[in-house]
């Protein structure tokens, strides 16, 4: 079968993704192999191909927002059956017995396994999966549109679970690009008062065309104090920034699983009053089956710009460089 791998992170433009024939797998107990439809392009991929996130092991396949059917079963495997369309997500597996997955913190676990980083993802004809680790998709959701629901649609729900905005509070949204706006369509049918701060004309143009209260720069300050904040763009410049935007008790949660440096804080003027920083790390599986469930009932879609298989280099190059707003999704 064809895939890209990542044997030497590189700038993308020096083209760290290489493509390749490699042997088809087959599934081991408890796996199946799902037939590759659709796979998202997700920041996380740009961040394994550029090396601010090492490669676990040479030749890794990237990819973790996989849409495809099942067509082979690993001994014991019996969740789905031959033909099943089904969705693989970032978070591959766990160890089960760690004192995190014992109390339901699952994100957490002392051995966790990911998709595209340790084992092999979606940029490929096909890829394996723990059955336990895969969802089912909402019907209504065509594969382009379910693919950056998987790990951009769910790490986006966490992150807004973790900002902790009561209800028919006020968030804000730093950076805006597949996982933002995904998020900022959950945060709007929940009630919320939503204001975009992002750089780039095009993602403006779809934050003020999904309905939200406010558009503005990153670097300028929200228009009303904020409940809580997600940061979505890599850039540890802006945690201050989002910090003195909240208001007393207000959390700003960092999505991302990269970021820059952060700069030196000031106490008294972005922590003082209860202001609160935290990270988001993974997902639970129930994170997952909450967000998919949520985005069946409120209609959620994904805006998107569809890719060939053969040019996902270039579709990491475009999200690196923001040539589109949405999410990029490859498609065989």
């Amino acid at each position: 079968m064809q895939a890209w791998v990542v044997d030497h992170p590189a700038p993308i433009d020096d083209g760290p993704l290489r493509r390749v024939e490699l042997a088809e797998p087959d599934p081991g107990p408890g796996q199946v192999r799902v037939r590759v439809s659709c796979c998202g392009v997700c920041r996380t991929d740009l961040h394994l191909a550029e090396g601010d996130l090492p490669p676990k092991r040479p030749g890794v396949v990237p990819g973790h927002e996989v849409v495809g059917r099942v067509d082979a079963l690993g001994d014991g495997a019996h969740r789905f059956a031959l033909g099943d369309r089904i969705g693989v997500p970032w978070l591959a597996g766990t160890d089960g017995a760690c004192r995190f997955c014992r109390r339901g913190a699952e994100n957490l676990c002392l051995a966790p396994r990911f998709t595209g980083w340790d084992l092999n993802g979606g940029y490929a004809d096909a890829c394996l999966v723990d059955e336990m680790f895969a969802y089912r998709l909402p019907d209504a959701l065509d594969d382009e549109h379910a693919s950056p629901l998987l790990c951009a649609g769910i790490i986006g729900y966490r992150a807004l679970l973790c900002a902790a905005v009561p209800p028919g509070g006020r968030l804000g949204i730093y950076g805006f690009g597949g996982s933002a706006h995904l998020t900022a369509q959950i945060a709007l049918h929940q009630g919320l008062r939503v204001h975009v701060l992002t750089r780039g004309e095009n993602n403006r143009t779809l934050a003020a065309e999904l309905g939200v209260d406010s558009v503005g720069d990153a670097a300028e300050l929200a228009p009303e104090p904020l409940d809580g904040a997600i940061l979505f763009a890599p850039a540890g410049e802006l945690v201050p920034v989002a910090l003195r935007a909240l208001d007393r008790g207000g959390t700003l949660a960092v999505a991302g699983i990269w970021l820059s440096d952060i700069p030196a804080l000031n106490y008294a003027d972005e922590l003082f009053q209860e202001r609160r920083l935290r990270s988001v790390t993974a997902n639970t599986r129930s994170d997952g089956e909450q967000f998919l469930a949520l985005a069946e009932r409120f209609g959620i879609r994904a805006t998107t710009v569809a890719y060939p298989m053969a040019r996902a280099a270039d579709a990491l190059a475009d999200l690196a460089h923001g040539r589109f707003s949405g999410a990029a999704v490859l498609h065989n």
